[in-house]
């Protein structure tokens, strides 16, 4: 009931009452205020007519994980979408919206938006369900949800861990091709927003941006399809500590081995093994953390070289050994021979040597010596002969000797010989060749590797 005007001074005021606000009035239900009993909202808005446009925007919270095993990625965002569906629109004098949570969310139409080549997703629920609704007098609505999605990205390691991956979360109508809804980023690439926080341990965000394309199904159609693309560029300085430096220091260590005796079989034996075991760690612990690829990562050149590296340390002192064991054979079997000629050693001497043939050797062996000069021990040099030498047979003054003289050509050729075969027979040239061949060719390796996979890049 309207009171009577009253009457202050003489003065007759008028009292007018305000129009009613009918989202505030707390007696009328949701259901009658949006009218939703009165319609079909199986159906989409303007279901019949041409394609109703659905805005969608993105602010990504946080990036979470990325799984080089599963070849996967983790984030959480907010996603947002904008339509207008007349259905829902509402008298009210302020222009005011009007929020709601998810419970409404089921009485109306929404867009039916998933995530492509998601492995899984949910919508958070602490405390309770982040779905928000927010409906516009003029029937505009917009649909936010917070929602933690797990999408493959499809991961090329030929370069790993010097590589950059390039990852998307694609976003799609499930149901409505672009006849019936027309999904799009409603400002562009300021649709989609980040945190400045957002950081990863072993990357580097360098980039995100948005893009937006058609998809053909052969049984269903075009569909409208958005991309959250992002680039990510592997930390270094991880894998250097934990894989490149400690192959490395196993190569130096094995090189260790061309400084000890070649007789110390125990120590030089069980560094090679040591430094061979500790790289075949090193090799097992990285591809344990990588997805079993049918390619060569950057990683596994450089482990395997380094493999190599080691290995042939080993293989050298194998060699060492065994020319060296060869060596000592063939001088205990000439001492052996000498030893049963009783001859003398003539380790040492000059060119112009002298054979004392006391009678006890065979005509063959003293027909050997045709071509060397020979002459008749005097009194002299009879009384420095030991006694054992002497025999009955030939009294003292009469032993041959033999004087062995050799020709400057045949000294010349021996020496050209043992000089081609220096190497191998000198045992010590091994390893004193190995002290710099091996540090040089693993320098040079790095250097060839290094600007490869760092210029290239």
């Amino acid at each position: 009931m309207f009171s009577p005007p009253s009457i202050r001074g003489g003065t007759k005021i008028s009292l007018t009452k305000k129009p009613p606000d009918v989202t505030k009035n707390r007696k009328l239900k949701t259901e009658q205020l949006l009218k939703v009993d009165d319609h079909d909202f199986t159906m989409r808005p303007a279901f019949g007519g041409p394609a109703i446009p659905v805005g969608v925007d993105v602010q990504v919270e946080s990036l979470d994980s990325i799984s080089e095993v599963d070849m996967d990625f983790t984030m959480t965002l907010y996603l947002r979408h904008y339509w207008k569906d007349e259905r829902l629109s509402f008298t009210s004098s302020t222009n005011k919206s009007m929020t709601f949570d998810g419970r409404l969310v089921k009485k109306i139409w929404v867009p039916d938006v998933f995530f492509v080549h998601s492995k899984r997703s949910f919508i958070h629920d602490t405390t309770t369900v982040n779905i928000m609704l927010r409906v516009f007098p003029d029937g505009h609505v917009l649909y936010s949800l917070r929602v933690t999605v797990t999408a493959a990205c499809n991961m090329d390691f030929s370069r790993f861990p010097l590589d950059t991956q390039s990852c998307s979360l694609e976003l799609e109508s499930y149901a409505y091709t672009d006849e019936d809804l027309m999904l799009y980023w409603k400002s562009g690439d300021e649709s989609l927003s980040t945190d400045d926080r957002i950081s990863l341990s072993q990357f580097l965000i360098q980039k995100f941006h948005t893009t937006s394309r058609l998809a053909f199904y052969s049984s269903t159609g075009w569909y409208n399809r958005l991309y959250i693309n992002f680039t990510l560029r592997r930390h270094i300085f991880f894998f250097l500590l934990q894989t490149y430096f400690p192959a490395t220091l196993m190569v130096m260590l094995s090189w260790v081995s061309f400084w000890i005796d070649r007789r110390a079989v125990p120590a030089r034996v069980s560094l090679g093994i040591t430094t061979v075991l500790t790289m075949s760690t090193i090799i097992t612990g990285v591809n344990a953390s990588m997805p079993r690829v049918s390619y060569i990562k950057a990683v596994d050149i450089y482990l395997w070289v380094s493999f190599v590296f080691v290995f042939l340390s080993v293989l050298e002192y194998a060699a060492v050994n065994y020319l060296s064991t060869a060596q000592d054979r063939r001088e205990r079997k000439m001492r052996d021979e000498m030893r049963e000629r009783s001859l003398p050693c003539t380790c040492g001497m000059s060119q112009t040597r002298t054979m004392l043939l006391d009678g006890t050797y065979s005509e063959a062996d003293t027909n050997s010596l045709a071509g060397y000069t020979s002459g008749t021990m005097g009194p002299e040099e009879d009384m420095d002969m030991p006694r054992d030498m002497m025999t009955e047979k030939q009294p003292p003054g009469e032993h041959t000797v033999v004087h062995l003289s050799a020709s400057s050509e045949s000294t010349t050729t021996k020496k050209k010989g043992i000089r081609a075969l220096n190497i191998i027979q000198n045992t010590h040239t091994i390893d004193k060749y190995s002290r710099m061949l091996f540090p040089g060719s693993y320098i040079l390796f790095n250097i060839i590797y290094w600007c490869s996979y760092c210029l290239g890049a």
